[in-house]
């Protein structure tokens, strides 16, 4: 296959279909239904939580140690596909397992076994971008990667509605997760028996750190990331202490407010769909930072009608063009940090430590919910207001920062 195609960009980023689309069935519509069935009412909330602190600390040492092993053990195959072929059987044997657990300890594990087959997959995967695109493509690389993630989205919130089964949807993500691995390990070429690293593991982790670039694009990340997820955690709640009403000229669209939030995800994720890809090639014009100045500028003032006007038809409205500009920035911030990067033999490792800027900001977003609660209870709905406003300020920092980086333009 002829490389820096649309074909190639297509299968090179195609994997990456599967994880989105595996992810927000999991933590959107499979695991909370699974721990429903498996325990007391009383108690879901708590074992949910658990699943997902658990997963969170998994997902923050699992990347880049995979990574790094996969910079340190090259093979004939290359550095990333054996890693990517056991991550996704794997994967879907531990979708198997959640699909028919008997018990929530059952479930644990094979939550467990998702987390670790996942790491393993797709922490050396992150680093074929580096790899394989040189840098007048990684905007469109990028891009591609960024409409794909969104376009999986709009699909799995599809299959949770259309599809009651919850069986069906855990094997079809199992399916849709072999699939894309088939594709890629047939139609991606790696370099065989590469040059390996021979840093040590902490002595690799450090090394980045020295980088002022490498800082500076993890900051940035990390505070849209952290933007992204306070607004994400509490917008269903939001919707139904404080908008209430799901109607659009004065017609009632959705019942509760789960239904109202997948609305809005829909055309969120409908808008960076469309922008991936054009902005993607519009940065390996012109450079990334413009792009994620216009991006993050827009996403800060996109929330201000958020909080003026608590309406739903207002929110439907402003959705398709959130979508749109976290896609821009989505398109981008894969390209950027590849940019930034100078080991070559240690991408797997850079690009690991770099995907942990997605899972600390969750934490820190579940965390604040304290804080969100006490200052609801002072003076109701000060609380969703102060994570929105902390949320804009932190997309207009994480983007007016990248200034700050020097390895790319």
């Amino acid at each position: 296959m002829r490389p820096y195609t649309g074909r190639w960009f297509f299968v090179l980023s195609v994997y990456w279909f599967a994880t989105a689309f595996k992810w927000t069935l999991v933590l959107f519509v499979l695991l909370p239904a699974r721990v429903a069935e498996l325990v007391p009412a009383a108690e879901k909330a708590t074992r949910l939580g658990l699943l997902f602190g658990v997963g969170a600390v998994m997902a923050t040492v699992g990347p880049p140690l995979f990574g790094y092993l996969s910079d340190r053990f090259p093979s004939r195959r290359g550095r990333r596909l054996p890693y990517l072929a056991a991550g996704a059987v794997l994967t879907a044997l531990a979708l198997l397992v959640m699909a028919y657990a008997p018990s929530y300890g059952l479930l644990f594990l094979g939550y467990l076994l998702l987390q670790f087959a996942d790491d393993l997959a797709t922490g050396p995967y992150a680093a074929l971008i580096p790899d394989l695109v040189p840098k007048h493509h990684r905007g469109t690389a990028s891009g591609w990667m960024g409409a794909l993630q969104a376009s999986a989205q709009i699909a799995a919130g599809l299959s949770g509605f259309l599809v009651s089964s919850l069986s069906l949807l855990f094997w079809t993500a199992a399916a849709l997760n072999l699939a894309a691995a088939g594709i890629t390990l047939r139609y991606v070429k790696e370099p065989p028996n590469p040059a390996p690293q021979r840093e040590g593991f902490l002595k690799s982790l450090r090394a980045p750190w020295r980088d002022p670039d490498f800082r500076w694009v993890y900051l940035t990340r990390f505070l849209v990331m952290l933007g992204q997820y306070l607004v994400q955690t509490y917008l269903q709640y939001y919707l139904a202490d404080v908008v209430r009403v799901f109607a659009v000229f004065g017609r009632v669209v959705a019942e509760r407010a789960f239904q109202a939030v997948g609305l809005l995800v829909l055309l969120i994720s409908l808008g960076g769909a469309l922008a991936s890809v054009p902005a993607g090639r519009l940065s390996d014009r012109l450079g990334r930072k413009p792009l994620i100045y216009a991006s993050g500028v827009g996403l800060s003032l996109l929330l201000l009608p958020v909080l003026l006007f608590p309406r739903f038809d207002v929110l439907l409205g402003l959705a398709l063009f959130f979508g749109v500009g976290y896609g821009v920035y989505a398109a981008v911030d894969w390209a950027l940090v590849a940019d930034v990067l100078k080991r070559p033999r240690a991408h797997g490792t850079e690009m690991g430590l770099w995907q942990t800027s997605i899972v600390l900001p969750q934490i820190l977003a579940g965390l604040a919910g304290r804080g969100v609660d006490g200052l609801n209870r002072v003076a109701f709905p000060l609380g969703y207001q102060a994570a929105f406003v902390l949320a804009a300020l932190a997309f207009l920092a994480g983007t007016l920062l990248v200034a700050r980086v020097r390895g790319t333009r």
